[in-house]
């Protein structure tokens, strides 16, 4: 069976990177639309300019560089696609693998701020109550 191709809003990934960005963010939906009609903040501008350096240097070492962001608000586009970035979540920086089907979401989506809580089992060192239960 053959692999399906990725397709945005009609548009192929590669028709998607040759398109102007003007002609990629009237594709996109209304929120990121009006963020990036609005312009780019200068931190989003040194994170296009990290990609297209790396685009331009290539694979060093034989492995993917990283490019290390606390910019969360950044919208990925087709020029992201198959880079890694190392978003902040607030601790550390997650490592995320950009796809074709992350395009038109932001950063932050892909890197949660909250982890999930797990607690203690009850029982002996529990509290400064459970000193004194006697064990069965």
């Amino acid at each position: 069976m053959a692999k399906k191709e990725f397709k945005y809003r009609g548009y192929t990934l590669e028709e998607l990177q040759d398109m102007p960005l003007d002609n990629v963010i009237q594709l996109l939906p209304s929120r990121p639309r009006r963020s990036l009609k609005r312009g780019f903040l200068p931190r989003q501008k040194k994170v296009l300019e990290q990609i297209r350096k790396v685009k331009k240097e290539g694979n060093k070492n034989g492995r993917p560089q990283i490019i290390k962001t606390h910019c969360r608000d950044m919208v990925i586009l087709p020029e992201m696609v198959g880079l890694t970035f190392g978003i902040h979540n607030g601790k550390e920086f997650v490592e995320v693998m950009i796809q074709p089907e992350m395009i038109g979401c932001y950063f932050g989506e892909f890197a949660i701020t909250r982890q999930r809580v797990q607690h203690g089992d009850p029982g002996m060192g529990a509290t400064r109550s459970s000193m004194f239960v006697p064990l069965k």
